[in-house]
């Protein structure tokens, strides 16, 4: 029984000490944000010795004449679009492969998947291509509108899971009674994948808002940029860096992140178990 508890203190400690080491780098940035330049590299202390809150009032002023809330509602508008039109087209889809029989079904359902294991850099040239001869260069078109046409086969296969769950007798009832296929989309599919929805909406939100390499590829004009882009203006390879202004935002641009994980964890984790459990 006592070495049992043993164990399990050195297993706590363990988790402890692993913990705080991750944690270390995040905890290093926020001290940093209330640094002045010329200390946040000097020594390994945390506490500052001149504490400031300069670098936030400085960085919320942005770079190139534009206000970082500025780069915070371009980024919002573009992980909004994208929320919506994934949440509508991968549903949609994930309904047609769970629940509905048409001719090479299997073979759609596999072609998918396949897109799975294709890099992105692979179709990065010819999309660029196409989206520069249409006009699209420089917009928000190519972030968002290519996800009305779910293209995110990880969310169609996870909502796939999830819905094959759903028991076939249920739907079953409102077809007999008229209902269409379309109605029961709208008024049971949907309501009942609310817990996959929810997690579709909050990976969605995650890698629209952490996104740096596509938004850098489409978006040149610093008015149009997001908050990762906007990040990188802080730090010049040829000048003056902002390093404290550079911190202080990166912390601001976590709180999204966190506020969404701590409202909606519960759907996160449910909605990813119960697919995979059940699917």
């Amino acid at each position: 029984m006592k070495k049992r508890h043993i164990r399990k203190l050195l297993f706590h400690v363990i988790i402890i000490l692993c913990g705080l080491l991750m944690l270390y780098p995040l905890l290093w940035m926020l001290s940093s944000s209330f640094k002045e330049d010329v200390e946040i590299f000097q020594g390994v202390s945390f506490i500052p010795k001149k504490f400031t809150i300069n670098n936030y009032i400085y960085g919320w002023k942005g770079v190139s004449g534009v206000s970082f809330g500025k780069f915070f509602l371009n980024s919002l508008f573009i992980a909004s679009v994208s929320i919506i039109a994934n949440i509508i087209s991968c549903s949609m889809a994930a309904y047609a492969f769970a629940k509905l029989d048409f001719k090479f079904k299997n073979l759609f359902f596999s072609i998918m998947m396949i897109t799975l294991m294709l890099p992105f850099h692979v179709r990065l040239i010819p999309q660029y291509i196409v989206f520069n001869k249409i006009g699209w260069v420089n917009t928000y078109l190519p972030l968002t509108v290519p996800k009305f046409f779910a293209v995110e086969g990880f969310f169609i296969f996870m909502l796939v899971q999830f819905m094959r769950t759903i028991s076939n007798e249920l739907l079953e009832a409102p077809r007999i009674d008229g209902c269409g296929t379309f109605g029961i989309y709208i008024n049971f599919i949907m309501p009942l994948s609310m817990p996959a929805l929810v997690t579709v909406a909050i990976f969605t939100f995650i890698w629209t808002w952490n996104d740096f390499f596509s938004q850098m590829i489409y978006i040149s004009d610093p008015k149009k940029f997001t908050v990762s882009l906007a990040l990188r203006m802080f730090v010049d390879a040829t000048g003056t860096s902002s390093w404290g202004a550079l911190f202080a935002m990166s912390c601001l641009s976590l709180l999204p992140l966190l506020l969404i994980f701590i409202f909606f964890q519960r759907y996160l984790i449910e909605g990813i178990t119960t697919g995979s459990i059940k699917g």
